[in-house]
């Protein structure tokens, strides 16, 4: 669901991160393990900031954009 806001003469596009059903979030959820396991191989180490890497390749997955690597 994309809306568009105006504020102080700037339009900002938002994208809000929705899933229709648990088995999509499920889904969604092991797409980003998989996808973060292959990013902590590249770097050779382990992420703390796990949360936030699952987050954005959730939201830029949705949302169609440039997934984080």
């Amino acid at each position: 669901m994309s809306t568009t806001e105006t504020r102080s003469n700037e339009t900002v596009a938002t994208t809000a991160t929705t899933f229709a059903a648990a088995a999509d979030l499920t889904s969604a959820l092991i797409r980003a393990a998989i996808a973060h396991g292959e990013h902590e191989k590249r770097s050779g180490a382990e992420d703390p900031n796990w949360p936030d890497w699952y987050a954005a390749y959730m939201v830029a997955e949705q949302a169609g954009t440039e997934l984080p690597i």
